[in-house]
């Protein structure tokens, strides 16, 4: 089904490797010009690089620390020359986590995941605003953590519920300029973090984790991807401030 993306331009942060990688492939496979952004060079970096030339199209991969606010700023300067002053859809995937006891977890900690998820993801909007306009569509991923809740990840899971809650507001203030803002929450989904586990781990989690769902299996990036293309279409036009689960049914 051609979704008519074609020409759009997109940035995607965080988008070299696990979700954010697929989306931005994804997107740029359906026609859409694509900028999406790292932390630090490696091997995936040039590996999306050769795989973006491959698939044709403007496409920018560029380096951005986004806990930092002047690199935040910086960045999406950059990201208005190259689209020309607009910017179709707006990706907020880049996120930090770390598995830590609450009772031990050091405020340094508290504020890196907070600058990073919360602060940035804010940050980054602000700074897209004046590319934003009719019809342009923001998207936070988010987690089912949030309902859920998981030890060891309150700090993670506090700012997953504030992207929530920026979200809707932020609907409601957009609405009518025509700016559309949602959620995408995921369930477990294959990276290649996933992946690079030992197959025991592996198994195990495909089985403790696939039981929850209703469809009985882990998700994939690229089933990610279908929400947000869905997003980025017309046909989710009348589609705003709410929180879309992608998670298999999990439960």
């Amino acid at each position: 089904m051609d979704l008519a993306l074609k020409g759009k331009k997109a940035l995607v942060t965080g988008g070299t490797r696990g979700v954010g990688r697929g989306l931005v492939l994804a997107l740029a496979k359906a026609g859409v010009d694509v900028i999406t952004c790292y932390q630090r060079e490696s091997e995936y970096v040039t590996s999306l690089e050769r795989e973006l030339k491959e698939i044709g199209g403007d496409h920018h991969v560029l380096r951005a620390e986004l806990s930092q606010p002047e690199e935040i700023a910086d960045l999406l300067t950059r990201v208005g020359e190259l689209t020309g002053g607009s910017l179709d859809l707006l990706v907020n995937n880049a996120g930090a986590i770390s598995h830590i006891p609450y009772a031990e977890l050091p405020l340094e900690e508290w504020r890196r995941i907070l600058d990073t998820n919360v602060t940035g993801a804010h940050l980054v909007i602000q700074h897209a605003l004046p590319l934003l306009g009719e019809g342009s569509s923001v998207v936070s991923i988010g987690s089912r953590a949030v309902e859920a809740g998981i030890p060891l990840r309150a700090h993670y899971t506090a700012t997953k519920a504030a992207l929530v809650g920026l979200n809707r507001s932020l609907a409601r203030e957009f609405g009518p300029k025509g700016i559309r803002f949602n959620v995408v929450a995921l369930g477990v989904i294959e990276t290649e973090n996933f992946h690079a586990l030992p197959e025991e781990q592996r198994t195990l989690m495909t089985q403790r984790y696939g039981a929850k769902t209703a469809l009985g299996r882990l998700g994939t990036p690229d089933e990610v991807a279908g929400a947000v293309l869905w997003l980025a279409s017309d046909l989710s036009r009348y589609v705003t401030g709410n929180t879309i689960g992608v998670d298999g049914g999990i439960s």
